[in-house]
C-alpha cells in the first residue's frame, strides 16, 4: 500500500481524529444498552453533575475512569448500561439563578415562585447542554435514550413515594432543632455542607451578677451576641466550687434579665470555670441542656442574621456590629474582665462561604439510626456489602455512618423538591402523600424544598425507575460499580447506601472505586483565588481528549490524588504521535492486506514469537490489573509494551524481512504486524477511544467499530519462552554494542569490529540463527561468533547472559577510559550483590516471601556474580596491559 492510499496523515492530528467520531458512535447507537439476555448485565450509574455550570477536571477524572470500564466491559461480551444525568442542585442552582435576576435587576421576591422556578428551568436547559456537550468531546460512551435528571417527573415520584414512606415509618419528623443556618442562602444545612476554617476569635470573660448581690459568676463565650438569648447558667452537680450557688439567680447583663443557675452533666468541670452560659435558641448543646431544664428559647436573630426584636437595643444591627458595639457596651458596665484572643475552627457554608449560625428553626429531619444500623449490616457478608477500593476508605465510611445525628433535608428554597406536606388552613392539621389532598384549596403545601442529597441518594434506582417494577431496574440493579471521589463518601455514597438497602433491600452497587482530588502541579487544590484551575476542554484543544484522558487514568493509584501537569499530557501526545507512526509505517507496508489473508501459520523469526509472546504477556497483565481497577499499572504496562517492545524492537526487526525478497516471510511479518497492532488498538480503546478507532479502522479488521470488537485475549499457541529468552539475549547485544558506541563517540554508521563469545553451544546457535539482527543493529566490518574466544589484549567489553563481547580498541578507545568504565560497572554489580545477599541473608524474607520470588532473587545474584567475575578478570588484563 502507497502512502497515497494510507488514509492517516502524517502527523496525529487529534482535532482531525476526533471530529463527527462521537456522533457516529452515538447514531450508531453502540453506547446503547441491549437489553440482551444472552449477554451479562453490567451497570453504572454516573454521578450527575450539577446543572450549575461547565465541568471541571475532577469530573473528567471521575467519568473518564468510568468510561474505561464500561467499554472494557462492553468489549468483554457483557451487555452495559453507563447511565447518564444531571442534578439539580438545590442551593447551588438558586445561588446562581439569583445572582443573575441580581444583574438584571431583579430579585425571585419579584417574580414570584412560579416564574421564578421557569427561570431556573431555562438555566438547567442552557447548562445541561454545555455538559452534553462537554461529554461528547470527553468520548464518554453514555446511553443517553436513558438520561436522567433529579427533577424529572418519574424521579419527583420516586422521592414523594420515599417521603411518605419514611414519614409513615416514623422515621421522618417535624420538629424545631437547632440547625446549621446559612444566612446568606438564607436555608438550612446539613452537617456535612458545613465547612469548618480556622479563623482568628476570641474567648470574652464575663462576670453575671447574683441577684442577691452576695457576688458574681464568670463565664467565657467565643459569640458574646448570643448572650441576649440566655435563659440559664449551668455548672455541673458535683462541682464543689459551686453547690452553694445551685438554684439561685444571676442577672443577665445588659438585658437586666433574672436567669436561674442549674446544674447539668454537661458541663466540663475542667474547661474554664466550670460554668457556662445557656442560650437554648442559638446552641445545638444548649437546646438540649434546655430541653432537660424546661428553659425558655429565645431566638435573638432574624434570618438574615441581623439582630430581632429579642436584642433590644441591637435590633437591625448585624451579628458581628452587634457583638463590636456590645463588648464595648460590656467594658463600660464593667462586666468583661478579659478578650482573650485565639484562634479557632468555624464553620462555613459550602455554597456562600458565610459563616453558618446554628439556630433554631422549625425543619423536617430523618431518623438516622435504624437506617445506619441496617446499611452497616449489610457490610458484614461479602456476599452483601459494599466493596470500597481501596478497601481503607471502609473504615472511614463505617465510622461516619457510626456517629450520625439525625439528618435535616428541609431547605428554605424553591428550586427542587418541594417537600410532599400539606397544612390545612383552619385545623392546622397535617397531612403528608404522594398526591395532593382532594380538597386542596383548603390546604397549603409546606413551602421548603427537599434537600438536593434527599433525592440524589436514590440515583441508583429511581434513574431506573424505581418505584415501578420496569424491565431495566429488573435487569440491571443492583449496579456493578460507583466511580466518585474521596469527599462526597459522606455527602453521597454513604445515603445512596441506606437508602438502598431501605427501598430495595441491596446493597445499590457492588464495588464503589474511589478517587481523590485534582490538585496543580505543586499540590495545591485547584481553586478560583489561587487562579490554577484548569479547563478540561482547553486542554482537550491543545492535546486532544485521549492525550487528558490517558493522563487522568494513569496518573495516579486508586485513592490518591493526582497532581495536574501539562508537561504530562503533552508526553501522552508525544506517546500517541508514537502509536501513530508506528501504525501508518505497519499499513504502509502491508500491501493492502485484507482480514480474511491473515496468516500466522507460517514460519517465525524470534522476533516475530517474541512480540507474540510479549503480547500475550500483555493482554493478561492488562485485564487482571485493569479488572482490579489499576489503570495507572496498566497504563505502564500499555506503555512499555508499545513503546519498547513494539516500536523501539519489533517495527525495526520486521524491516529486514519486509525489506527483503522471501514473499512468505513478508505475509508472515505483514499478518503479526496486523493481528499485533489490532490487539494492542483493543487494549488501548478504553483509555484513548478516538485515536484507537481511527487506527482501527484502516486496519484489516471484523466487525463496524472497535467499541464493540472482542477484548483481547490470550492465544496459548502463540507463547514462546524460548523466543523470549533469545530475543532477551540479542536486545541484551545490541544495547550494549550500542552504549559502548556511545561512550566512546562513535557513531552507529561507522563500521566496527566485534567478537561475541559464547559460553555454551545452546548460546551458540541462537547467535548464529539470528546473525542478521546482529549486522543489521550494530553494523560490524566484521563478525565472529564462537565458543569461548580468548579476548583480544586491547578491546572494550561488555557482559551478557550467556556470552562476552568484545570490540577491539584499535582507533576506537584509550585504555585508561576503558579502565574507568570497568570500575565503574564493578562499583555497580558489587551493589547489586550486596543488595540481592542482603535480602537472601534475611530469614524472615526467605521463610515468608512467595517461593517464586526467592527463586527469582537467587538466578539474579547467580547472574550479578558471574558478570562481576568476568568484568574483575577483564580490569585485571587490561590493566595489565
Amino acid at each position: 500500500m502507497s502512502e497515497e492510499q494510507i488514509s492517516m496523515p502524517t502527523k496525529y492530528d487529534p482535532k482531525s481524529v476526533e471530529q463527527g467520531r462521537y456522533d457516529w458512535w452515538v447514531n450508531g447507537k453502540f453506547f446503547e444498552a441491549k437489553d440482551d439476555e444472552s449477554k451479562q448485565p453490567y451497570s453504572i450509574v454516573i454521578p450527575p453533575p450539577n446543572v450549575t455550570g461547565k465541568l471541571h477536571l475532577g469530573h473528567a477524572w471521575d467519568t473518564t475512569l468510568q468510561d474505561i470500564i464500561t467499554r472494557m466491559k462492553r468489549m468483554q461480551g457483557y451487555d452495559v448500561l453507563w447511565l447518564p444525568g444531571m442534578d439539580h442542585a438545590g442551593i447551588a442552582t438558586q445561588a446562581k439563578v439569583e445572582q443573575k435576576l441580581r444583574e438584571e435587576g431583579k430579585s425571585r421576591h419579584d417574580l414570584g415562585r412560579e416564574k421564578f422556578l421557569e427561570e431556573a428551568w431555562k438555566w438547567k436547559e442552557e447548562y445541561a447542554d454545555h455538559i452534553r456537550k462537554q461529554w461528547a468531546k470527553l468520548g464518554l460512551a453514555l446511553d443517553y435514550s436513558r438520561e436522567r435528571f433529579t427533577l424529572d417527573e418519574g424521579l419527583s415520584k420516586a422521592v414523594r413515594k420515599v417521603f411518605v414512606s419514611l414519614y409513615e415509618k416514623g422515621l421522618i419528623y417535624r420538629g424545631k432543632y437547632i440547625i446549621n443556618w446559612d444566612p446568606v442562602a438564607k436555608t438550612a444545612l446539613s452537617d456535612i455542607e458545613v465547612i469548618y476554617k480556622e479563623i482568628p476569635g476570641a474567648f470574652y470573660h464575663m462576670r453575671y451578677p447574683l441577684k442577691d448581690g452576695s457576688g458574681y459568676i464568670q463565664i467565657a463565650t467565643t459569640r458574646p451576641e448570643t448572650m441576649l438569648g440566655d435563659t440559664a447558667v449551668a455548672v455541673h452537680p458535683k462541682d464543689e466550687r459551686y453547690q452553694h450557688l445551685i438554684g439561685k439567680t444571676v442577672i443577665l447583663p445588659i438585658v437586666n434579665r433574672e436567669i436561674p443557675i442549674i446544674a447539668d452533666e454537661y458541663v466540663d468541670m475542667e474547661f474554664g470555670t466550670g460554668a457556662v452560659k445557656i442560650t437554648p435558641a442559638h446552641d445545638p448543646n444548649d437546646f438540649e441542656v434546655g430541653n432537660r431544664h424546661n428553659l425558655e428559647q429565645i431566638v435573638v436573630m432574624n434570618e438574615d442574621a441581623t439582630m430581632n426584636e429579642n436584642a433590644g437595643k441591637y435590633q437591625g444591627m448585624d451579628r458581628f456590629e452587634c457583638r463590636k458595639q456590645l463588648v464595648k457596651d460590656l467594658q463600660e458596665a464593667g462586666v468583661l474582665v478579659e478578650i482573650e484572643e485565639m484562634v479557632h475552627s468555624v464553620g462555613h457554608s459550602e455554597r456562600t462561604d458565610a459563616i453558618v449560625e446554628p439556630y433554631l428553626s422549625t425543619q423536617w429531619f430523618v431518623k438516622m439510626e435504624p437506617l445506619a444500623k441496617a446499611a452497616l449490616d449489610i457490610q458484614k457478608s461479602e456476599d452483601t456489602k459494599v466493596h470500597f477500593v481501596p478497601s481503607r476508605f471502609e473504615k472511614e465510611y463505617i465510622n461516619w455512618m457510626e456517629g450520625l445525628h439525625d439528618w435535616c433535608i428541609s431547605r428554605q428554597l424553591w428550586w427542587g423538591h418541594q417537600i410532599p406536606a400539606w397544612y390545612h388552613k383552619e385545623t392546622g392539621e397535617i397531612y403528608v402523600g404522594v398526591e395532593a389532598p382532594k380538597d386542596i384549596e383548603n390546604w397549603e403545601q409546606d413551602e421548603d424544598v427537599l434537600d438536593t442529597w434527599f433525592s440524589s441518594a436514590l440515583w441508583p434506582f429511581s434513574t431506573m425507575g424505581w418505584p415501578e417494577e420496569t424491565a431495566d431496574l429488573k435487569r440491571y440493579y443492583p449496579t456493578n460499580t460507583l466511580v466518585t471521589g474521596y469527599d462526597i463518601i459522606k455527602f453521597w455514597v454513604s445515603r445512596m447506601i441506606f437508602q438502598g438497602v431501605e427501598f430495595t433491600g441491596t446493597r445499590p452497587f457492588k464495588d464503589v472505586l474511589i478517587h481523590g482530588l485534582v490538585r496543580d502541579a505543586q499540590g495545591r487544590k485547584m481553586s478560583k483565588s489561587l487562579g490554577n484551575g484548569v479547563d478540561p476542554m482547553d486542554v482537550i484543544d491543545q492535546y486532544g481528549a485521549d492525550s487528558l484522558r490517558y493522563f487522568l487514568a494513569t496518573g495516579s493509584a486508586p485513592g490518591q490524588d493526582l497532581r495536574y501537569s501539562t508537561e504530562k499530557v503533552e508526553s501522552v501526545w508525544n506517546f500517541i504521535n508514537k502509536i501513530w507512526n508506528a501504525s501508518r509505517f505497519a499499513l504502509m507496508n502491508m500491501n493492502g492486506l485484507k482480514y480474511e489473508e491473515i496468516d500466522l501459520s507460517g514460519e517465525k523469526s524470534v522476533a516475530d514469537k517474541w512480540i507474540l509472546t510479549r503480547l500475550n504477556e500483555t493482554i493478561e497483565t492488562v485485564t487482571k490489573l485493569a479488572e482490579k481497577y489499576e489503570f495507572g499499572e496498566v497504563g505502564r504496562a500499555l506503555y512499555n509494551f508499545i513503546w519498547d517492545d513494539f516500536c523501539d524492537w519489533y517495527i525495526e526487526m520486521a524491516k529486514l524481512p519486509l525489506y527483503g525478497d522471501d514473499e512468505q516471510a513478508k505475509l508472515t511479518t505483514r499478518s503479526i504486524l496486523a493481528y499485533v497492532l489490532d490487539n494492542t488498538m483493543r487494549l488501548l480503546h478504553p483509555f484513548m477511544p478516538f485515536v484507537t478507532e481511527e487506527i482501527w479502522q484502516n486496519l484489516p479488521h471484523e466487525g463496524e467499530s472497535i467499541t464493540t470488537a472482542p477484548w483481547p485475549t490470550v492465544n496459548e499457541a502463540y507463547t514462546d519462552k524460548e523466543a523470549s529468552a533469545q530475543m532477551k539475549l540479542l536486545v541484551e547485544i545490541i544495547r550494549s554494542v550500542r552504549n559502548i558506541r556511545a561512550e566512546v563517540n562513535t557513531p552507529l554508521s561507522k563500521k566496527i569490529k566485534m567478537i561475541i563469545s559464547a559460553h555454551d553451544d545452546n548460546t551458540l546457535q541462537t547467535l548464529k540463527m539470528n546473525q542478521s539482527y546482529i549486522e543489521r543493529f550494530c553494523n560490524p566490518e566484521t563478525l565472529q561468533i564462537a565458543l569461548n574466544v580468548d579476548s583480544p589484549e586491547k578491546a572494550m567489553t561488555a557482559v551478557v547472559s550467556g556470552a562476552e563481547i568484545y570490540l577491539p580498541l584499535e582507533g576506537l578507545i584509550d585504555i585508561e577510559e576503558e579502565i574507568a568504565r570497568l570500575e565503574k560497572e564493578l562499583e555497580k554489580l558489587n551493589k547489586e550483590v550486596e543488595r540481592v545477599e542482603k535480602k537472601l541473608s534475611n530469614e524472615n524474607f526467605v521463610s515468608k516471601a512467595p517461593k517464586a520470588v526467592v527463586e527469582a532473587e537467587r538466578e539474579k545474584q547467580k547472574d550479578y556474580l558471574e558478570k562481576r567475575s568476568i568484568v574483575q578478570t577483564r580490569l585485571e588484563e587490561i590493566k595489565a596491559l
